[in-house]
């Protein structure tokens, strides 16, 4: 019986011939897909182009406090809107591993077409298992050096994924930076709406319509059906689903960096209390003095509105306004109303009042002394 080694040159031998020879293989009847626009790109595998109108409305420079919001852009400089490149995959299972393949990648990116700016949204679909060679190589060369990666859990999933079958095919993964945007999503809207998925961010929050769409946890299923009966119908709403959802990642980044622009007028509801803390941290952790000036701005406007935060997000904003007027601005007078405000929120919890009712008691004392020096 053959040893393992003797095995395993055997399985590559074999694997080499089908290389060679591939262009033998049965290739599948796609006519009902290049009649829809897609065109073929490799050996099973094709590409096609949507455009749709770009999410991003303001000025090109992105505003320099975005990095606050996205934290995966701090310590860089910004780049342009079109040197961000969009990315998202459909795979055959939605748990990773190694069984786990990637049968459709989209990618878009901001362009000039005519005088106007528009989301290209270029797409690579692999028709079947001996084709995905050909998927990666094209798939690979779309991440062109200097532009930054952005997805929504692809830091877990999508760059995982493709990761794992390169290094199953023997080739070198993609290296590039990676702003992946469900940690700032959660941190902006999870207080407002609980689930953070990208679907509803989209649709609670930016207010996109999403509906007919098929749920991309059906795409495992949508093409298998398809390697089995060659039946287009539903794989081309799963193509039509992913590339949805490359629209609504730009569309959230772009909301994102209307925040950043203007936290003040934002069109968009957030949770105004967990950002302020976190501009605030952000500010001193790297040393953006320019923008301190906001955070402190920040902090006032969503003591005096009605935010939506949870209990404890307001006792932490009051404490962080007490300490500011007190050691900042020197009015301890001013810090004793935010301990006030903030020995009112009885169900941030027994900590929290411990705290404030300190710094009332240390307050008053400081500000009995100073009425009596000045009498």
């Amino acid at each position: 019986m053959a040893n393992l080694r003797d095995r395993l040159k055997i399985i590559q031998e074999q694997k080499k011939n089908e290389v060679n020879n591939r262009e033998a293989l049965q290739a599948p009847d796609y006519s009902t897909l290049t009649d829809k626009g897609w065109i073929v790109c490799g050996f099973q595998v094709l590409k096609r182009d949507v455009f749709t109108d770009s999410p991003f409305k303001s000025k090109t420079a992105l505003p320099p406090a975005l990095p606050i919001i996205v934290s995966d852009l701090a310590g860089r400089k910004l780049p342009e809107h079109s040197g961000f490149l969009f990315f998202d995959l459909e795979t055959t299972g939605l748990s990773g591993g190694a069984g786990t393949i990637a049968f459709l990648a989209a990618f878009g990116r901001i362009v000039k077409r005519g005088s106007v700016k528009k989301l290209r949204i270029t797409q690579y679909l692999l028709l079947d298992y001996p084709g995905e060679c050909d998927f990666l190589d094209v798939v690979l060369k779309e991440f062109i050096e200097g532009s930054v990666i952005v997805t929504y859990n692809g830091k877990c999933f999508d760059s995982q994924i493709l990761k794992t079958r390169c290094l199953m095919n023997r080739i070198p993964p993609p290296v590039y930076l990676h702003a992946d945007l469900l940690h700032p999503a959660r941190r902006l809207w999870k207080n407002v709406i609980q689930d953070c998925s990208q679907a509803s961010i989209e649709t609670r929050i930016l207010g996109l319509d999403r509906s007919g769409d098929i749920p991309g946890a059906l795409a495992p299923e949508i093409w298998f059906e398809f390697i089995k009966t060659g039946s287009t119908d539903r794989l081309t709403g799963i193509c039509d689903h992913n590339a949805s959802d490359i629209s609504g990642l730009a569309s959230i980044l772009a909301a994102m960096v209307s925040v950043a622009e203007d936290p003040f007028g934002a069109k968009y509801d957030y949770d105004a209390g967990r950002l302020a803390l976190y501009w605030r941290t952000f500010c001193r952790r790297h040393e953006y003095d320019d923008l301190q000036k906001t955070s402190d701005k920040l902090l006032r406007y969503t003591a005096q509105k009605k935010i939506q935060s949870l209990p404890k997000i307001k006792a932490a904003l009051f404490r962080a306004l007490a300490i500011d007027c007190e050691r900042k601005q020197k009015d301890a007078a001013l810090a004793l109303e935010y301990v006030k405000k903030g020995l009112q929120l009885t169900d941030a919890g027994e900590v929290w009042q411990n705290d404030f009712e300190r710094r009332k008691e240390r307050l008053e004392k400081k500000l009995a002394v100073k009425n009596t020096v000045a009498s």
